[in-house]
């Protein structure tokens, strides 16, 4: 065997990963190209095409007609700016993912900017980690000899604070600030509502003379906290609030981690944001959705400044929508409370939400990237399924991922007619990834399997059912036979219990010499069950943390009110004694060497797909041959979805075959049109622009599909016509209802194997409005939906025949949106209501229309 380069599996294919960017066209690209001339790199589809996500076209004409920016520029500058208040998470990581990859299409720059204006809420411990995190996200996207991803230094708006000074006593010398001597409350009560103007100060119109003296005696430290703020002269009856007077200095007699004593006055943020953005001469200031609001005065503020020479840059604020996820918190406030409060064990807990702690988890930055990705770019507020991101960390990590054995809960096997020295099996680190070489496996007469594997017909398991092993079960029976994977077959002789527990604690098998390597002799029927295992001769324990989702609920305190009650209570399991092949101890021990060795390397880089058990990594807890730690990173599938409300027909999906069979059963029942369609509940995981198609999107559906073994089949491709209707952002995280039994149709050179259905007004051309159906967010991927009144259905495994295609074309002709934005099916006058066991099938705002 040759021994692989550590480490590299990794960060060789991120690197080609990283060559490409997969952002779709959206509003901000299609305008700087506008601007700039320059054609972006690596957009999914041209610019040029009429598509460019939400409204493009409109969005592009608005930002332009309210920048302030010059026709021409030399080079495409952004930044990222985070306070270093706390650590960053992932709603940080789009707004990190998007400036750099903005600056990258366009051949440009991005600043590394720390806005450290608040000294009292500010550490150096949230500076390095930011700065940690941003390199770790970019990872594989710039030379590692340049040592970080940015251009220049890391800059600090606390390097500007002399600049900044002298722009707001230019202010007062404009008579466009002022000090104000107004109370905290008395502030609040003039400032008005949202509905009501607010009033002028009194101290408004104290002369410049007197503003100057003011403000250098607070700058002297000759005032305490609260006695005075300079504001900003605007208009108290602005209809925006952020106009009234804002506030642009407030005195705080704090050190600074920078500049220490020097300044007992500091800036707010809204003020030294764009003179900051102007000093860099940033091109872009691409920022969240909140901050539209506060446009109008970063654009006041570069107005009112250039006169005065200290500035000479129009930077342009842009604005797109936050990252929102279902199943988590990103409140600051709430993940200082889960740490403080000790709910989690510190900032990169793995089971935070924060860059630090998904770093030690073992996520992929190429995972987040993409994920990011995947949500695109837009002006519309959307709350994201979070098993969206758990499905792009398992897309990344089936690609670079080398495969291990490790048997999380032992039960130790004995092979009584085994006989000489152990047998090695050679086999691929990675089934697609000749690159990373193979492993050794050493096999003997001991091994251990996992306990689950193991059907005991006397032991809690078989109590329910009478002893009867649960359908499908193909593992080990007693008397019955299963596969090694790789190895051989074993057939089952006797089992040894505890005298007390009765709990199996060895099994006594013999093997079939005959069925080495995966080998069948003729004569033999096949064995379907293959598991995994580990020689026990040779095992290493270790430590394999189970990590799950810290909440339990999509919105934490929605119903209680108190995020804490929401937590879940099986967020972690820890193993102590699982068992592993010597392979991963000998990689383990490499790594932890070259961690100590190497900066920016960390323990997660190694990663393993444990076969049948998930996604792993090393944790940075791990020491020593006796002391090693594996973080579950994500499960192979979704476990909250199959968790989720069981189908109405009361199984799994495991494919429309499953409810074929149902139907076999009972041939003799003529059954219902509308209950041979498989109409299923999924989750649309991406959507792209078809690339030879304007017309076409080509999106990933988790259909729940499961393969005959339990494993997770492979997600659909779903061909759609909806282009220029419906944004690939408006589509991705959103839980719909598919077809899923329809034959297979090539659109345009792709395969489509499901198909998603709309509410259409009946427009024609691009003035069809259209909505998905949407199913109820708790609704478990491949859930059968039902009609109100109806027996659940028994689809037809495929509908293929001329006979089926019709009785499908007869069940689409009665399918409406009702005037209240339901799907039902016509039936001899009657509504019918489509419904999954979380509740009905609705269109966001269409009614009364068809559903195509």
């Amino acid at each position: 065997m040759i021994k692989p380069l550590l480490l590299l599996f990794v960060l060789a294919p991120l690197a080609k990963r990283g060559e490409s960017f997969a952002y779709a066209p959206n509003f901000i690209t299609k305008l700087i190209e506008e601007q700039t001339g320059i054609p972006p790199k690596g957009l999914l589809v041209p610019t040029t095409s009429d598509e460019g996500g939400e409204n493009a076209d409109q969005l592009v004409a608005e930002e332009t007609s309210s920048t302030t920016m010059t026709a021409t520029m030399t080079q495409v500058r952004t930044r990222f700016p985070p306070e270093p208040n706390g650590y960053l998470h992932l709603g940080h990581a789009k707004a990190v993912s998007f400036n750099f990859a903005v600056a990258r299409m366009f051949g440009g720059v991005c600043h590394m900017r720390l806005d450290d204006t608040n000294p009292s809420k500010e550490d150096k411990e949230y500076v390095d980690s930011i700065l940690e995190d941003v390199c770790w996200i970019q990872q594989g996207l710039y030379d590692p000899k340049d040592g970080h991803p940015w251009s220049g230094p890391v800059r600090k708006t606390s390097d500007y604070f002399d600049t900044i000074y002298k722009c707001a006593v230019a202010l007062i010398e404009s008579g466009d600030a002022y000090v104000d001597s107004l109370t905290a409350d008395e502030m609040r009560e003039y400032r008005g509502t949202l509905t009501e103007p607010g009033k002028e100060s009194p101290y408004r119109t104290r002369t410049v003379d007197e503003n100057i003296k003011l403000f250098q005696d607070m700058k002297a430290g000759k005032y305490p906290d609260g006695a005075h703020v300079l504001r900003a002269k605007i208009d108290m009856a602005s209809p925006n609030i952020n106009m009234r007077d804002p506030t642009l200095y407030r005195i705080k007699h704090e050190s600074h981690q920078e500049t220490g004593d020097e300044w007992c006055i500091y800036p707010m943020y809204d003020f030294s944001h764009p003179i900051s953005d102007a000093i860099e001469e940033i091109t872009h200031s691409l920022c969240t959705l909140e901050f539209e609001d506060h446009r109008p005065f970063y654009d006041w503020t570069i107005e009112k400044l250039l006169p005065s020479g200290l500035i000479k840059a129009r930077p342009q604020q842009i604005e797109f929508s936050r990252l929102n996820v279902q199943s988590t918190v990103l409140s600051k406030r709430k993940l200082i409370q889960l740490v403080q409060e000790g709910h989690v064990q510190g900032w990169t807990d793995p089971r935070m939400p924060t860059l630090s702690a998904m770093r030690r988890r073992g996520v992929p930055p190429s995972a987040l990237r993409l994920f990011c990705e995947r949500v695109g770019i837009s002006k519309a507020d959307s709350n994201i399924d979070i098993a969206v991101f758990d499905e792009c960390v398992r897309e990344v990590m089936d690609d670079l991922c080398q495969r291990a054995f490790c048997v999380l809960d032992p039960l130790k096997i004995t092979i009584t007619n085994w006989q000489g020295d152990a047998d090695v099996f050679t086999v691929d680190r990675h089934p697609k990834l000749k690159e990373m070489e193979t492993r050794d496996i050493p096999f003997s007469g001991s091994v251990f399997i996992e306990r689950s594997d193991f059907f005991d017909a006397e032991g809690p398991e078989g109590v329910p059912s009478a002893g009867k092993p649960p359908k499908g079960f193909k593992r080990l029976l007693p008397g019955g036979q299963v596969r090694l994977r790789y190895a051989y077959v074993l057939q089952l002789e006797e089992i040894v219990r505890d005298p007390e527990t009765r709990e199996p604690i060895e099994l006594k098998c013999t093997y079939i010499p005959s069925t080495r390597a995966g080998t069948t002799p003729e004569g033999m029927a096949r064995v379907k069950g293959i598991i995994h295992w580990v020689n026990a001769e040779i095992a290493e324990v270790c430590t394999v943390n189970l990590y799950d989702r810290l909440f339990a609920t999509e919105e934490p305190g929605k119903e209680t009110g108190d995020f804490l009650q929401d937590i879940n209570p099986e967020s972690l399991e820890v193993l102590k004694n699982a068992v592993v092949e010597p392979s991963v101890v000998a990689d383990a021990l490499e790594t932890l060497k070259n961690c100590k060795a190497k900066p920016l390397l960390y323990s997660a880089s190694l990663a393993y797909q444990f076969e049948r058990n998930g996604y792993f990594a090393l944790d940075e807890a791990s020491t020593s041959k006796g002391n090693l730690v594996f973080n579950r990173v994500v499960t192979l599938k979704d476990t909250w979805a199959a968790a989720a409300a069981e189908p109405l027909n009361g199984q799994r999906n495991r494919g429309d075959a499953q409810a074929a069979k149902q139907k076999s059963a009972a041939s003799d029942v003529v059954i219902e049109d509308v209950r041979r369609v498989a109409f299923r509940a999924a989750t649309i995981l991406s959507a792209d622009q078809h690339p030879e198609a304007d017309s076409l999107l080509v999106c990933k559906l988790d259909c729940g599909d499961i393969l005959d073994d339990g494993k997770p089949a492979e997600h659909r491709t779903v061909v759609a016509s909806l282009a220029g209707k419906l944004s690939g952002d408006e589509l991705v995280g959103k839980k719909v209802v598919a077809v899923t039994n329809l034959k297979p149709a090539i659109m345009r050179g792709i395969e489509s194997h499901a198909m998603l259905l709309v509410g259409s007004d009946g427009g024609s051309g691009d003035a069809e409005k259209v909505e998905l159906l949407n199913a109820p967010a708790s609704a478990s991927n491949g859930e059968l939906v039902s009609f109100e009144g109806k027996e659940a259905s028994q689809p037809d495994t495929m509908m293929k025949s001329k006979g089926a295609l019709k009785a499908f074309a007869r069940v689409k002709e009665q399918l409406r949106v009702n005037q209240n934005g339901e799907a039902v099916f016509l039936e001899d006058g009657k509504e019918l209501r489509m419904m999954t066991s979380a509740g009905y099938i609705k269109t966001a705002t269409l009614k009364d229309v068809a559903i195509q």
